[in-house]
């Protein structure tokens, strides 16, 4: 397994999906699908993009009772996508069903990861909106061991708990990580925050960069960059 660069295309339309991975030309990025693009333009737009070459990370995060992530895994399984995700905080009897769910008939199945705490959750809101009074740290640590455990191929994590998860779970539980930025680029509304190469030295297997790429003033070249200081 090699490192690689995830482009998050978080756009409100396949016009616009499809215009900026035209920019890449002979290239096949990686490329995330997340609510937006999906809600806006349904199953039909995973096709489109799986036509073209791309490896697809659907980020839908689905987090609902083990029977219905179950039924709604056998659906998106057949989409043909690299990798799919649900939150962690479900339970492992939700990612059990996830994962049994995802299994094909014939035993495959696209990678299946678990969001631990979203990259814009700091300790104060940990605490004082959700009543978790552990360190952040620990309780990504304890998702990350319950998805693990629940038979699942990695988890969304901050660069910065990357390390921390490969210690707790193994070199080959992926991690993969959003929350990275340019060191003289804008952090956004990201609080937990890496550059590739930080993220690189960090230990994540995969990064998934949105706007330091899909909004420079040149997406290719952002890219390349990314490229050359995560997987270098």
């Amino acid at each position: 397994m090699g490192k690689d660069v995830i482009i998050a295309c978080d756009f409100d339309s396949a016009e616009k999906t499809l215009a900026f991975l035209d920019l890449f030309k002979d290239k096949k990025p990686f490329v995330k699908i997340g609510m937006e693009l999906f809600y806006a333009e349904g199953p039909d737009m995973v096709r489109r993009i799986k036509e073209r070459g791309h490896k697809i990370f659907l980020d839908l995060k689905l987090h609902d009772i083990p029977n219905t992530v179950k039924k709604a895994m056998a659906v998106l399984s057949r989409l043909d996508v690299d990798m799919c995700n649900v939150h962690a905080s479900g339970a492992s009897a939700m990612m059990k069903a996830a994962v049994e769910g995802l299994t094909r008939a014939d035993g495959t199945r696209p990678l299946l990861i678990a969001v631990t705490q979203l990259t814009s959750t700091d300790q104060t809101a940990l605490e004082s909106e959700l009543l978790i009074k552990e360190p952040i740290k620990d309780v990504v640590m304890k998702y990350a061991k319950n998805a693990k455990d629940s038979g699942l191929d990695g988890v969304v994590c901050s660069p910065l708990e990357a390390a921390a998860v490969h210690t707790a779970c193994g070199a080959e539980f992926l991690t993969v990580t959003p929350g990275v930025r340019f060191a003289d680029g804008d952090k956004g509304d990201q609080k937990r925050v890496m550059t590739p190469e930080q993220a690189r030295l960090a230990g994540s297997d995969y990064i998934v960069v949105g706007r330091p790429i899909t909004a420079a003033d040149d997406p290719v070249a952002a890219y390349n960059r990314c490229l050359k200081e995560f997987v270098s």
